[in-house]
């Protein structure tokens, strides 16, 4: 098990040797995904520390995306997407342009979760979509567009709730195929979202930690979800205030199921069920 002082030497080597500072993420899971890492690899921590003081920016970046967290799903939490489909999109439909960012987005599914909800709307069209994310091996997956069937069927269910149910309506019931959307061959292992949406998403390398907006436009929605449970209270703050910056008036945050604003108001929120409105400060 590794100490807190070789947690904070693994992070200061890897801060001077790269773009990369993960000071502010909270320390329990992090020593984790270095334990991992290094069982994965069979060195030990200070074989590691030598590699990356070396300053080889494939390593560095090997290491970057084996201790990053890159659990995703479609339609992850259906309530939170009925709510997005039936409570923020609503409010947003007649915006000429709809700007959506998901920082954090792993390998894409809650990016291709939404665009699906926008076509259902009728919004697609009109709307830019954004996917950031640390990881350069799970954007590269996310920019194809392809998983493992056998990994995601059981979230098909998930695409039922959101796209043929109605929890607001319970005489709403469409009977979309999943063949609207996706290529599935369960011989191969694979299942493939259609071209239409894989061109229309805009997927960039970006570090959350550097508080910046990689693009030149406010948002009416940032999906942030099952991120800021990985960082220090200090880092979400800081996080949370980029956000709010960045939102348009009116405009829609939606975290992890699990995941809150404290002192929410105080922050520039309002919290309505499963996400967050921007307040005028």
């Amino acid at each position: 098990m590794l100490t807190a002082e070789q947690i904070k030497l693994f992070i200061r080597v890897l801060k001077y040797n790269s773009e990369y500072d993960f000071s502010d993420y909270a320390p329990k899971s992090f020593a984790r995904r270095v334990e991992k890492l290094l069982e994965d690899l069979q060195i030990d921590f200070y074989e590691l520390i030598d590699k990356i003081e070396n300053g080889d920016p494939d390593f560095i970046q090997f290491v970057v995306n084996n201790i990053t967290v890159n659990t995703t799903e479609l339609f992850r939490d259906p309530k939170v997407w009925q709510a997005i489909r039936y409570r923020i999109l609503p409010r947003l439909k007649d915006n000429e342009v709809i700007n959506i960012w998901h920082p954090g987005c792993s390998s894409g599914q809650e990016v291709y979760s939404m665009m699906i909800i926008l076509n259902e709307e009728g919004l697609l069209e009109k709307s830019n979509l954004y996917g950031t994310d640390i990881n350069t091996e799970m954007l590269e997956i996310a920019r194809k567009g392809e998983y493992s069937y056998r990994l995601n069927v059981e979230y098909l269910q998930n695409f039922d709730e959101v796209i043929n149910k109605n929890p607001y309506d319970y005489q709403h019931v469409s009977n979309v195929p999943y063949s609207k959307y996706f290529e599935i061959d369960p011989i191969n292992d694979i299942i493939r979202v259609k071209p239409f949406l894989r061109e229309k998403a805009v997927f960039v390398k970006h570090n959350l930690v550097s508080l910046t907006n990689p693009f030149e436009r406010q948002f009416d929605m940032i999906l942030c979800r099952n991120v800021l449970i990985y960082f220090n209270r200090n880092l979400q703050s800081k996080v949370i205030n980029l956000f709010y910056r960045n939102l348009k008036y009116p405009g829609y945050l939606v975290l992890g199921y699990h995941e809150t604003i404290l002192d929410a108001e105080s922050m520039g929120f309002f919290k309505h069920g499963y996400y967050f409105a921007k307040k005028l400060k």
